[in-house]
């Protein structure tokens, strides 16, 4: 994962996590922002509310090219994401565990992920979204070639994105 994500800064993508993947990035010597920190929102719940935040979803969902959506970031002080990278909590192998109890399984259950996930799926025009490892590869390549993403890979990694939360 940091090397990728290493590949990513490289390219001048600012990296924006989570806490525990904020300090996996931090101290792989990676410059990263906290969730937390962009949206002046702390994790509560004990972790289970992280990004579910205008700053987080504005920035996802924001259609470019409606004036009225730029005015409205603008406004509110959001910033465009542009590409979503999202692990997943591990869901399926957690329950394929002997012994889970329900209340492991409770815990796996992930939400801002996949909502994330959807709001970067449903604005493929403008948010690429990868939600596998296998996905990095052509990433870099196109950014490494024009630095954007084609709207052919946006659209193909959205399409993947919806089937992996359906799934």
């Amino acid at each position: 994962m940091c090397i990728r994500d290493s590949a990513l800064a490289a390219r001048g993508v600012r990296l924006l996590s989570t806490g525990g993947t904020a300090k996996l990035l931090a101290d792989a010597g990676l410059t990263v922002t906290e969730v937390a920190a962009h949206t002046g929102s702390p994790e509560i719940l004990d972790g289970r509310v992280k990004t579910l935040h205008p700053k987080i979803h504005g920035g996802l969902l924001a259609r470019r090219e409606l004036p009225a959506h730029m005015a409205a970031l603008k406004e509110h002080g959001i910033d465009t994401i542009d590409l979503l990278v999202v692990n997943l909590y591990p869901f399926e192998a957690t329950v394929a565990k002997a012994g889970c109890t329900l209340a492991d399984a409770i815990e796996n259950i992930d939400i801002g992920g996949p909502a994330m996930v959807r709001s970067a799926a449903k604005n493929w025009a403008d948010v690429g979204v990868i939600t596998d490892a296998g996905q990095y590869e052509a990433v870099l390549g196109e950014l490494k070639a024009s630095g954007k993403l084609s709207d052919k890979l946006r659209f193909a990694l959205s399409v993947a994105a919806f089937n992996r939360i359906a799934q």
